[in-house]
């Protein structure tokens, strides 16, 4: 089984224009996710999806293999699709450009449901949200799913609702609310089918692309993780990446050096 990783990595972001170019610490975040992903121990390749000429000579000055893909795909998932087209994979992982600090064993714990169970055909990550201020942000998805793990829907407002609970903490507290982790695998298969679909009603309101699948049928397999991921989407979330990269990436850097220097 051929497990391949695709990094999409758009230049024009409405909320971060040149978003995959923002320096973190000396290195562009493109760089950032593409050297955490390559820490997955089941991914056997990993291609960058790239829409734009300066992101392109980015790639591929750090050593990155690189698809130039088409400027008006509307979705990262369309610009995978164009690339999984192109390559011989059974497996194709969405890992997104945006997630600088994405663990390896985060990527390998989504993958291992198509090692074991021949009938998934798309699974993903979920962890359980731990603050007030992540049920009640409209930026971060929520999920349910059922009793075997698959996806029952998603939504950007708190899901369950949860009836006695006077306070958001409460909420939080009385019941496991999960956010959703937007790292896909698929089936090469059911992620070109799910790219030639329509969008949909539900996925135009909630503005959440796999919300066409759940309405097309598809099911999809939730993976509950304990790591933690840090999406880059506004100037906010770059500066908290940035403190991140200095107070922990570096802090480890730092104690490694020493220990090999003892």
């Amino acid at each position: 089984m051929k497990i391949v990783g695709v990094i999409p990595a758009r230049f024009a972001s409405t909320r971060l224009m040149g978003k995959p170019l923002a320096d973190i610490g000396g290195k562009p975040m493109i760089q950032h996710t593409y050297e955490s992903a390559k820490k997955s121990k089941l991914l056997k390749e990993i291609i960058i999806a790239v829409d734009d000429e300066k992101i392109l000579d980015v790639v591929k000055s750090f050593g990155a293999k690189a698809v130039l893909t088409p400027k008006d795909l509307p979705s990262g998932s369309d610009r995978i699709a164009f690339v999984a087209k192109t390559i011989d994979a059974d497996i194709i992982v969405n890992v997104q450009g945006d997630e600088p600090f994405i663990q390896g064993r985060m990527i390998d714990e989504a993958i291992e449901p198509h090692l074991f169970d021949s009938t998934v055909n798309v699974s993903t990550l979920a962890k359980k949200i731990t603050t007030v201020e992540e049920l009640k942000s409209p930026s971060i998805p929520k999920v349910v799913f059922d009793y075997n793990n698959f996806a029952l829907y998603f939504s950007r407002s708190p899901i369950p609702y949860v009836r006695e609970a006077r306070t958001n903490l409460e909420k939080i507290t009385l019941c496991d609310i999960y956010k959703h982790i937007g790292l896909y695998v698929y089936k090469r298969d059911a992620l070109l089918k799910f790219t030639e679909l329509k969008q949909t009603d539900l996925e135009q309101i909630e503005k959440l692309e796999q919300l066409r699948m759940l309405e097309n049928g598809f099911k999809i397999k939730i993976v509950v993780t304990e790591f933690e991921s840090l999406s880059v989407d506004t100037p906010k979330d770059l500066e908290i990446a940035r403190n991140y990269y200095e107070k922990v990436i570096n802090a480890k850097k730092s104690v490694t050096t020493k220990t090999r220097g003892h």
